[in-house]
């Protein structure tokens, strides 16, 4: 601990440094030296020391250009990614300009060498698999992969190579940081590009592992798939806090293997019990595990990318193993993943068998009841893609699942074109009395729009609906067809199937928006019968 507390001591003194003396003292005085970020200069502001609870002000005068220009005389020069930094250290001086070119801000960066923050996932770092970090800016994945390099190339004494971009994992200079351990650092020339330095270490400096901050282009992505086919171990961060916001960006979503819409046959979309245009996996993913950083004690692990992507696609929920750390530094699991895995197996078992409608199931036959008193609405996707179902429930926080067999179901949603095209096979539904919701078209707006819509109607008190079944019980007593209040149309269907539930015909009048439902009496068939003897028609 005392050597790593002494290469901070001397960073952060040399950090310092670049500062007038008076923002030096300031700094010093604000807070813990150990709780700094980022010290913020800004032409006509106030410069200002930002920690990690609380940000303070620096001066009570306003920066001026001259101010800035006695700084900017310690860099040689800032990149064409308007970066500098300080030699043999891990701060960052990053500069914003105005529209001539002058600089009139500087973002300086405290960079730290912090040993230990991987002993939390220091199991997959150490298994030899390919590793993808997701995280949001500052989380602390750049921390992770240096400290990674360190045990990789020093602990384990395997050839790693940091491909460094803007010097941010191995520090300025031509000499690596020590927190890299025996690492090697090769750094990107402006002229280049940074997957071409990617595959020239492979080619080159024979590694058996690389480290790269920031994959962010179809090139690097393209480069990273090379590297891995070529049995090297890669460790990597990329643009995104979540597998989904991989999945869906199309510029790096090779990366855990992409996506495609496939259309199945019949017989297939059958056994599924899915739509005929799906999603699924575009090729093997370049990552084996998969680690989302929630905070700088919290982490996320996919362990195998190829199945739970699968998983996802299919509409199926993915559960990763969330680590936690403890106050003194040992760690535990908040969540396995080894449930997910078993249900997965049992999904593919279940889809596997022949897909058989079954009219009689153990769950209530009245769906209206069960939309009413369950507490989640099961919904059976029906030429609706189950993705963007599973996307819409998730965005709007709806207590809501999506279910593969229509006997589950406690709604059907379709498209319009959808159900005029297949109106035979919703019968089965009608048949058991399962509303079925229409849409517009299969898009992820027209899904969201159903599912804030459905929500809305959710939040109604459902004293409405058991109104509507009590005056269609009155029927029973008075003989007599009864007006329900007039109702949208998706309420009106309801209400039709309601009266089919208690098998009563109904009907609906009126034009929009008054339009209303009128359901009759059973009709009584001993009476027309007597009728038909004391009146016989010949």
């Amino acid at each position: 601990m005392s050597n790593i507390s002494t290469i901070f001591n001397e960073d952060i003194a040399l950090f310092l440094k670049i500062f007038p003396h008076e923002l030096q003292e300031n700094i010093k005085s604000s807070g813990s030296l150990d709780d700094l970020i980022e010290v913020i200069l800004d032409v006509g502001r106030l410069p200002e020391a930002r920690f990690y609870n609380v940000t303070h002000s620096l001066s009570d005068h306003i920066l001026e250009k001259q101010d800035l220009t006695i700084m900017l005389d310690q860099f040689d020069r800032f990149d064409q990614d308007n970066r500098a930094g300080i030699d043999r250290t891990l701060h960052r001086i990053s500069a914003i300009r105005n529209r001539h070119g002058e600089i009139v801000g500087l973002t300086c960066r405290v960079g730290r060498a912090i040993f230990g923050t991987v002993d939390i996932v220091k199991d997959m770092v150490q298994s030899g698999k390919n590793i993808l970090l997701l995280g949001k800016p500052g989380v602390g994945k750049t921390t992770l992969l240096r400290e990674a390099a360190r045990i990789l190339s020093k602990n384990l004494n395997k050839r790693v190579i940091i491909v460094d971009t803007s010097n941010e994992i191995a520090g300025d200079g031509d000499t690596p940081h020590p927190a890299v351990g025996l690492s090697r650092r090769m750094q990107v020339p402006p002229n280049r590009e940074q997957y071409q330095v990617m595959i020239e270490g492979v080619e080159n400096h024979t590694p058996e592992v690389i480290i790269i901050d920031e994959i962010s282009t179809s090139e690097e992505t393209s480069a990273c798939r090379t590297i891995a086919e070529r049995g090297v171990q890669l460790i990597a961060t990329a643009h995104g806090n979540t597998l989904e916001n991989v999945l869906f960006n199309p510029t790096i979503s090779d990366l855990v293997g992409g996506i495609t819409s496939v259309i199945l046959s019949d017989e297939e979309a059958a056994r599924r019990g899915t739509q005929k245009t799906v999603l699924e996996r575009t090729s093997q993913p370049t990552f084996d595990v998969l680690i989302e950083i929630h905070g700088r004690e919290e982490f996320a692990i996919y362990k195998d990318v190829q199945k739970t992507v699968d998983r996802y696609l299919r509409g199926f929920p993915v559960a990763p193993e969330v680590r936690k750390r403890n106050s003194d530094g040992s760690s535990y699991v908040v969540e396995s993943s080894s449930k997910e895995r078993t249900d997965l197996n049992q999904e593919n078992m279940n889809t596997d068998q022949k897909y058989v409608l079954q009219t009689k199931s153990k769950l209530s036959n009245d769906p209206l009841l069960t939309i009413n008193e369950r507490s989640q609405v099961r919904v059976f996707p029906f030429g609706i893609s189950v993705n963007y179902l599973n996307r819409a429930l998730k965005s709007a926080h709806f207590n809501g699942i999506v279910v593969k067999r229509l006997q589950d179901a406690s709604i059907i949603l379709t498209t319009e074109s959808f159900r005029k095209k297949n109106s035979e096979a919703l019968s089965m539904g009608e048949s058991m009395n399962i509303p079925i919701f229409s849409i517009y078209a299969n898009t992820l707006s027209e899904v969201k729009k159903f599912v804030s819509q459905y929500r809305s109607r959710e939040k109604q008190p459902a004293l409405s609906l058991q109104h509507i079944e009590k005056l269609i019980e009155q029927i029973f007593i008075t003989h007599s067809p009864v007006s329900l209040p007039a109702a949208d149309a998706k309420t009106r269907r309801i209400e039709h199937q309601l009266a089919a539930r208690f098998g009563l015909n109904s009907e609906s009048f009126g034009e929009e928006p008054s339009r209303f439902v009128v359901v009759y009496p059973p009709v009584n068939e001993e009476k027309e019968v007597s009728d038909d003897e004391n009146n016989p028609s010949y």
